[in-house]
């Protein structure tokens, strides 16, 4: 199921749409629009921008890449072929998770080559905190994949895309708004609590079991 939900999204252009758009709203907000953002406004050669910037992105990216994984199969019979074959429905959810999360992070590495422009840049060459930039990199991973558990959650109920997508995207801006970026927070200034990431891995693991216990309801 992992496999075949990558090589879907690598098949059609949501997974070159999803790594653009990302890519490049982060690259114009550091580098080329003027404002709080810019590195070059600031005079410092930090990226704090690009952990400020990036979860308000990511939530309504991560609801784009989760909001077909169920309705597709439910509308095209796939769904009850797959369930006829006796594959374990954590095989299949767990399967689909990874393959959304893995191409979030696939967005999100790219992200190391405003690192290395910066320690180029710095004066002198190499004034950066990597091991902060490391830190916040992490953090950055483990809230798109808190973002993407919520997605996949929001995702059963409604065979509608733009739905889900809605329900995505507002589940994981009220979420974050509550209580996610009191965690997220420390994490993006490069300080790795175990408190942290236990939270972000025991939040996304309840999402994705709330996930199996809806799946099952509908079954």
């Amino acid at each position: 199921m992992y496999r075949k939900e990558l090589t879907y999204y690598f098949s059609t252009p949501i997974a070159y749409v999803v790594i653009g758009v990302y890519l490049l709203a982060i690259s114009l907000f550091l580098w080329v629009i003027p404002g709080d953002w810019n590195i070059f406004d600031t005079g410092y050669a930090e990226a704090g921008a690009l952990f400020e910037l990036s979860p308000w992105l990511l939530m309504l990216l991560c609801p784009a890449l989760t909001m077909r994984l169920f309705s597709d199969e439910r509308q095209s019979g796939m769904w009850d072929l797959l369930r006829s074959k006796r594959i374990p429905l954590v095989r299949l959810v767990t399967g689909k998770f990874m393959a959304a999360w893995t191409l979030t992070g696939v967005s999100i590495l790219p992200c190391v080559v405003h690192y290395i422009v910066l320690y180029h840049i710095a004066e002198p060459i190499g004034n950066v905190d990597g091991g902060a930039f490391a830190g916040s990199m992490a953090g950055l991973l483990l809230l798109s994949g808190t973002f993407t558990a919520i997605g996949l959650f929001a995702s059963v109920w409604s065979n509608n895309q733009i739905v889900n997508f809605i329900t995505g995207a507002v589940a994981c801006f009220g979420l974050y708004w509550l209580t996610l970026q009191d965690h997220y927070k420390s994490l993006s200034r490069g300080v790795i609590d175990l408190g942290d990431v236990v939270f972000f891995v025991s939040f996304g693991g309840v999402c994705v079991l709330l996930t199996l216990i809806g799946l099952s309801l509908k079954d």
